[in-house]
């Protein structure tokens, strides 16, 4: 009896013991315990997404992919598919399971090692927010600690909940609701009880339990948790044995995205980063775009199906790879299948190896296995590649294009696959809104896997006849008219030490005295350069900093009159849209708002914007101080009494006889070869530098009035001539191609070539759209070849989008400044008419011609013989 009293006064003192040595482990480690109150407030790490402009998902950036699910909306089964396997005593303990250790503890002296987790779902939750994966007593002590703690701060369901969201499930996905889109595809509302279960058994190792990388082990794993599910009743016999013998497929499963824009998503990306540091990636946010589906949809199918016309115009380069050849071995289909899937696709663009040829048709392999067949009719364009502006005869045959063992690339063209390369050149296709700069659609290349390089911000590239129209903008903010005469005649300047400068139209032809408005539509090279020679280089390089365009960018030569000045895109976008909008040049923009992961708005774009041609608004540009030009500084262009007193001058203009300047270095085609800049120059912040702050209103919504309304509105309408030409002059402008594929009057634009086609461009704009194309080789020593041209080259992507940007938008009439006048004139002398073709032309009021045209009248005489002769 005694010793039973003794062993009951030593229980007695070791349970008094373990209570001190408890209590004084716990304050002993109080001090290093986090405040589990925080939980009441956390904030689940989720991944950045990006947004369309009417809400579809187009981009998601982020380690972690997690989507918060609440306890409402998870499946009871899913439920009690964790709670069965992970602490099934979940609701009837206070943290600790004191009957769950003492069954992991028989189970473990049965066999001699550690079997069973005693943790509950939340000392889980508790290890998971604060503590390290380290397996040491004093992080289970600690973890032991905090569970109590949390029990006593959250109700059973909140922990539930949190820990169903926060727990790692392997393939990145955190949570029940990511694991479901990422093993499933679905929602888990859609997950059926197979599913339920083989997401509830990886908690126990994430990895060994992938279904993905470990089939055979998540199967196993899955019955364990259906036949615990069975065990605990949450599921009937019946529901067992039908989920135990279905099937388990699970797949990889990216975010589901409605359409792409990498290289506008990239653009996001770097924009979040650089306001909000990593926690971009991490804090859920959600970003809008400026972008839709439609336009950016269209113009990526326009650059990609552009620049595959341009490389199929040149012909054939051959086989990406060669994996075997006709004596040797043949691969098995496996090791096909298996090197396939080690390349990837490129925007249309999918591998395949040939493993078949006859005379007219070949068998080709996909990275699946399939066999397709590939007629002689796919590949009747390939004719061989010698160099740009050279190519072989075309094939006759299938074997005369591709062979057996070749690895080559082919793209769905309708119904058909056809044979193609992927190209070596690249393009870039930027479109925006000029009334407030947001961007529509944005192309930075052929594919952005391809190609992280975004043409359309990073490539700095000389502009060519892009430029024309802002020169001409500041010849006639100098005084001439669009039905200015200039000298459309050969060129040639002497520049010193022996050297001259001949520009050279393109085509090489002349027509003597043309009128600004002809010359522009026409293109023409020497006119632009007699332009640039009335006004001073300094004055047009200045000017031109009016449009956004950086001044270390722009050459102070005479060959800045043909493009000699290298922008990026969306700088070239930007300057037209100051024409497009009445002359205000507009910030583009790309993101329209930001949410935080609780969907609250913590940023909205307010963009200046447009005030049109209609305000009566100052401009904000103040004089220039450099200017060379004939026209003094104090003269003001638009009165009719400085007007006239340009006279002088541009009847120099019209005749040809200018006054010295320092030419460029030699050039026979659009731009001077020795100011070209290299293409990876990173582009510079838009400069507004010059414009004069103390001139705009205050709190004005409206972005800097950089040029009057009225010389936007004539660049404008003649920029249209260069699409739709001039009603009975005879001649089409070099984009007439608009014309005839768009079919309406309100567009305009400007093609662009630079030396050896280098480069080519589009320009233009549209009802409430203006964009740019740009095509060329990455490699600026290269050029596009033969044949090659901003007409040819360029526009055809400028015609496809732009119809899909404007169908179903009615034809716009652009308003007229009040400050603009209509003038009938002679289409020969732009002055006033006295017979002969006549048009009306638009002037600013002061600048129109005050004298009539006049043509010699010859006195004829008669012989005798009846013959009539002029007498001069």
């Amino acid at each position: 009896m005694k010793f039973v009293k003794y062993l009951f006064v030593i229980a007695i003192f070791c349970f008094f013991l373990g209570i001190g040595a408890i209590f004084g482990l716990y304050k002993y480690l109080e001090p290093e315990l986090p405040d589990v109150s925080t939980l009441k407030e956390v904030k689940l790490q989720m991944p950045m997404q990006v947004f369309s402009a009417e809400g579809e998902l187009i981009a998601q950036f982020g380690e972690m992919r997690r989507i918060p699910v609440t306890l409402k909306q998870m499946p009871p089964q899913l439920i009690h598919a964790f709670l069965a396997t992970e602490d099934s005593r979940f609701y009837e303990h206070h943290g600790l399971d004191p009957i769950g250790i003492a069954r992991a503890l028989v189970v473990a002296v049965g066999a001699g090692s550690a079997q069973q987790g005693a943790s509950t779902i939340t000392q889980q939750l508790a290890r998971n927010f604060f503590l390290s994966p380290e397996k040491t007593i004093t992080r289970k002590a600690k973890e032991a600690f905090l569970a109590i703690r949390i029990e006593r701060s959250l109700t059973k369901d909140e922990i539930l909940e949190l820990y169903l969201n926060k727990i790692y499930l392997g393939s990145r996905a955190y949570g029940i609701g990511a694991a479901a889109h990422v093993y499933f595809g679905k929602d888990v509302s859609q997950l059926t009880l197979s599913e339920m279960a083989m997401i509830a058994g990886l908690p126990k190792a994430p990895s060994s339990y992938n279904p993905i990388n470990n089939p055979e082990r998540a199967l196993a794993r899955r019955n364990t948790v259906l036949y615990r599910m069975q065990e605990e009743k949450y599921i009937t016999q019946q529901e067992y044995m039908d989920a135990k013998n279905s099937p388990l497929v699970a797949n990889y499963h990216e975010p589901e995205v409605a359409f792409t824009a990498s290289y506008l998503s990239e653009m996001v990306r770097q924009e979040m980063i650089d306001r909000f540091g990593e926690n971009a990636y991490t804090d859920g946010y959600k970003v809008y775009t400026t972008v839709t589906k439609s336009l950016q949809t269209a113009a990526t199918d326009a650059v990609r199906n552009n620049i595959i016309d341009y490389d199929m115009r040149h012909g054939y380069r051959g086989p990406e790879h060669v994996l075997w050849k006709g004596a040797e071995t043949p691969w098995g289909k496996k090791q096909v299948i298996d090197f396939l899937k080690g390349v990837p696709s490129y925007g249309p663009l999918i591998p395949a190896v040939v493993t078949k040829t006859e005379s007219q048709h070949a068998t080709v392999m996909l990275n699946d296995g399939e066999a397709l067949a590939l007629p002689f009719s796919a590949m009747r364009w390939a004719r061989p590649f010698i160099n740009d502006r050279a190519m072989g005869g075309s094939p006759g045959k299938v074997t005369d294009v591709v062979k057996v063992g070749q690895q080559i690339w082919i793209r769905k063209s309708g119904d058909h696959w056809v044979l193609s390369q992927i190209p070596g050149v690249n393009s870039a296709l930027i479109s925006l809104d000029p009334h407030d700069g947001a961007i529509k659609a944005l192309v930075g290349g052929f594919d952005f896997n391809q190609s992280k390089f975004n043409r359309v911000t990073q490539s700095v590239r000389q502009a060519g006849s892009n430029i024309k129209p802002f020169v001409y903008a500041a010849a006639l903010d100098k005084g001439l008219t669009l039905s200015t005469l200039l000298t459309d005649l050969p060129i040639t300047l002497n520049v010193g030490g022996g050297r001259t400068w001949s520009p050279k139209n393109s085509p090489p032809t002349y027509a003597g005295p043309l009128r600004l408005r002809v010359g522009l539509g026409l293109s023409k090279n020497v006119m632009i350069v007699r332009a640039m020679r009335t006004i001073g280089v300094d004055y047009a390089a200045d000017f031109l900093q009016r449009f956004g365009f950086p001044e270390q960018n722009i050459s102070r030569t005479e060959s800045l009159a043909l493009g000699a000045a290298s922008f990026t895109p969306m700088q070239l976008a930007r300057g037209y849209a100051v024409f497009a909008n009445g002359g205000y040049l507009v910030d583009p923009y790309f993101i329209a708002k930001i949410e935080n992961d609780t969907g609250t708005l913590i940023y909205s774009a307010t963009p200046k914007v447009a005030c049109g041609f209609t305000c009566d608004l100052p401009v904000v540009y103040g004089p220039t101080a450099k200017s060379q030009a004939i026209v003094s500084n104090t003269v003001d262009p638009h009165s009719k009494e400085d007007a006239e007193a340009t006279a002088a001058a541009l009847a120099a203009v019209a005749t040809g006889s200018l006054p010295n300047a320092d030419p460029a270095d030699d050039s026979s085609d659009d731009v001077d070869p020795l100011t070209e800049n290299a293409v990876n120059n990173i582009a510079p912040v838009p400069n507004l530098a010059k414009i004069d702050p103390s001139k705009t209103p205050p709190a004005d919504p409206y972005a800097p009035h950089v040029i009057s309304s009225e010389l936007a509105f004539l660049i404008q309408d003649a920029l249209k001539s260069d699409i739709s030409g001039e009603p009975g002059g005879g001649w089409n402008g070099t984009g007439w191609r608009a014309a005839r594929d768009l079919k309406r009057n309100d567009i305009g634009g400007k093609t662009g070539t630079t030396n050896s086609s280098k480069d080519a461009w589009f320009s233009g704009f549209g009802p409430s759209t203006v964009t740019s194309v740009w095509i060329g080789f990455d490699d600026h020593r290269r050029g596009l070849g033969r044949g090659e041209a901003g007409a040819q080259s360029a526009q055809p992507a400028w015609i496809d989008f732009m119809k899909v940007a404007l169908d179903g938008l009615p034809v716009q009439t652009t308003p007229q400044p009040k400050g603009i006048i209509s003038v009938t004139i002679d289409m020969s002398t732009g002055q006033l008419p006295s017979g002969g073709r006549s048009r009306s032309e638009y002037f600013i009021k002061g600048t129109e011609p005050t004298s009539r045209a006049y043509s010699e009248v010859g006195t004829t005489v008669t012989d005798s013989g009846g013959n009539t002769h002029e007498l001069f």
